[in-house]
């Protein structure tokens, strides 16, 4: 007896799982860029010496105002993308009823 070919719904499950693996990938790529251009900006910026293991204190204070003064911003232009975003579905959706 042969299987049955999977059915539409299964494949279009089979499918939104491939996809939605992608953009986690793609999202985990993008964290991680970013994550490591804050370490490399704020390296640059802060560290200035090498005689030590660890931070002196004014390189751990820039450290920290640096990756607070980054996420912020992040946050920032987050907040704006949204409402950026929610504005053109706005006018996409007025468009549609206009119609």
């Amino acid at each position: 007896a042969s299987a049955s070919p999977p059915s539409r719904d299964a494949t279009m499950d089979a499918e939104q799982a491939k996809v939605l693996a992608a953009l986690e990938e793609m999202q985990m790529r993008d964290s991680l860029r970013t994550f490591n251009g804050l370490v490399e900006r704020c390296f640059c910026e802060c560290v200035t010496g090498f005689r030590s293991k660890s931070l002196t204190d004014p390189e751990e204070k820039c450290v920290k105002f640096c990756a607070e003064k980054f996420f912020n911003h992040a946050r920032r232009a987050g907040q704006r993308f949204g409402e950026l975003s929610q504005s053109q579905q706005e006018q996409l959706m007025k468009q549609m009823q206009g119609k």
